[in-house]
């Protein structure tokens, strides 16, 4: 009894301390936390054997529970990622494009008329004379006007009245591409390619051309380029031959384009030279717009009688002066004192009778050889050795010898 009794208090302290220990240290923690983490996980199926457990980020968590440092670090957002100077690609400055140049007032002006091949020539010396600040590009051009459909677009009615508000320094004409189709005349309908319809044909574009010509207007009448078509390219042979007639009967100039859009052999071509000779696309996949390169090679071949008939208006050296880009003309404040200049041609008109810096002439007492030769003919003899000494040396007397 006395042994039994005496493990008594041990006991019971032993308890005491074991209670004491688990309320500081959380016994309960562990189990909230498994509880936590069970939740996290999906319920278990058949692909759960294969794929392994499925852990759920987007699980709600324990309010009260720790979690462990890996599972409680966040992503960083990816607008962050973006703005890392470390991983951001160098921001560049933007490229300052150049101020265009300004037009003058009285700029001259190029009126561009014609089908959708002159909208793309308008494009083509707008980039052309871009530079030149007396010289404005008007296009006017329809796309799908021509001079057969005057009841779609009436070219011949609505000329006159662009030259009236423009009042252009020239004309550039580009039409044709959209001509080969039937044409109504006054009596009857005439087909594509009969006499009748080249007839025709041939009238309006005189007539077309004589609207500029008749104003003194000069008058660049642009070809056709070749296309894809064997057929359309072989029209456009036989019309570039009409326009040239035509337009050179009445003072005209006929633009040929022809070599720029063709091969050594003649043919169609897609791709080629631009205006600084690399190889390039000119025209579109139809076979017969063209791209802006080849728009640009189509207004190189008018820029240049363009520049010859604007002449100094074309250069992009003009510039007007005004009261802010003039010259000083007045006089300096400490002005330097010059000398009169005398009149080379005559000296009494700014009363003198000397040129600038003459002096007496010194006094000699003897005469120049000059004035002993041009006054009494006589020449001073000639040095001795000189070619001109024309005296005998002196020839001395041999010594006497004495005899002893």
């Amino acid at each position: 009894m006395t042994k039994k009794t005496d493990r008594t208090p041990k006991i019971r302290w032993l308890v005491l301390a074991l209670a004491a220990a688990s309320l500081c240290l959380g016994v309960s923690a562990p189990v909230h936390v498994a509880e936590a983490q069970e939740q996290r996980y999906q319920r278990r199926s058949v692909l759960d054997f294969f794929l392994g457990r499925r852990y759920l980020d987007d699980a709600p968590q324990a309010p009260d529970v720790q979690q462990p440092r890996r599972q409680q670090r966040k992503r960083p957002p990816a607008q962050k990622a973006i703005v890392n100077t470390r991983t951001a690609p160098p921001v560049r400055a933007p490229v300052q494009e150049e101020p265009a140049v300004q037009k003058l007032g009285d700029a001259r002006k190029i009126l561009i008329v014609g089908d959708f091949l002159a909208s793309g020539l308008g494009d083509g010396l707008n980039a052309a004379f871009e530079t030149s600040p007396g010289v404005v590009v008007e296009a006017r051009g329809n796309v799908s006007s021509g001079l057969v459909r005057d009841d779609y677009y009436d070219w011949p009615e609505q000329l006159p009245k662009m030259i009236d508000e423009l009042k252009p320094a020239m004309v550039v004409v580009m039409i044709g591409a959209n001509d080969r189709q039937q044409m109504m005349t006054d009596t009857a309908k005439e087909k594509f390619r009969t006499d009748g319809w080249f007839s025709e044909y041939r009238r309006r574009v005189l007539s077309f051309g004589k609207e500029v010509t008749d104003r003194k207007i000069p008058l660049l009448w642009v070809g056709l380029p070749a296309f894809e078509s064997d057929q359309m390219t072989a029209d456009a042979v036989q019309m570039n031959q009409l326009y040239r007639n035509q337009v050179e009967s009445i003072g005209g100039e006929f633009v040929d384009i022809w070599d720029g859009f063709v091969d050594e052999n003649g043919n169609f071509i897609v791709t080629g030279s631009d205006v600084n000779g690399q190889q390039v696309r000119l025209r579109t996949s139809d076979g017969i717009n063209l791209t802006q390169a080849g728009r640009r090679k189509l207004a190189f071949y008018v820029e240049k009688p363009a520049r010859r008939l604007l002449g100094t208006q074309a250069s992009p050296d003009l510039v007007r002066l005004d009261s802010s880009n003039l010259p000083g003309l007045g006089l300096p404040a400490n002005p330097v004192e010059h000398t009169v200049p005398i009149s080379l041609s005559d000296p009494n008109l700014d009363g003198g009778a000397e040129l600038l810096g003459a002096r007496p002439p010194p006094v000699t007492l003897t005469r120049s050889p000059r004035d002993l030769l041009v006054e009494q003919g006589e020449m001073t003899p000639a040095p001795a050795g000189r070619v001109d000494d024309y005296r005998l040396p002196v020839v001395k007397a041999p010594a006497e010898v004495s005899v002893k």
